[in-house]
């Protein structure tokens, strides 16, 4: 069983920036893709980046978020890592990570870190 636990989240101004960590307990998260989603009040949840497992590394981002937000990993750490630059309003929301292996029964979520942004 896999323990995914985010953190990094708060309150920042417009144009500030954050550091999200989803970090994994009981399996290595080399093998597993991971995405990072979001839900805001009132909305769907949505994904906002992901990264594919390490023998590949493709990297994916929301048009909302592209050139704003990175998404790496530390495989040392067992931790992967959402970077959010130049944060808007818009970006409020609950960030979620999720971890899965593909055609298996690996799935999981974190329970979410919130993320402010206001003046």
């Amino acid at each position: 069983q896999v323990q995914l636990v985010e953190s990094g989240g708060g309150l920042v101004q417009p144009g500030g920036s954050l550091r999200l960590s989803c970090a994994a307990s009981g399996d290595s998260l080399d093998y597993y893709a991971i995405v990072w989603f979001r839900q805001a009040p009132g909305k769907e949840r949505e994904g906002v980046s992901c990264i594919s497992s390490s023998d590949d590394g493709r990297t994916d981002y929301a048009d909302s978020v592209k050139g704003r937000f990175t998404i790496s990993r530390d495989n040392a750490k067992n931790t992967v890592y959402l970077q959010m630059n130049s944060l808007k309003p818009e970006d409020t929301a609950v960030y979620y990570c999720h971890a899965d292996v593909v055609f298996t029964t690996r799935d999981y979520w974190g329970q979410g870190t919130q993320v402010t942004v206001s003046s």
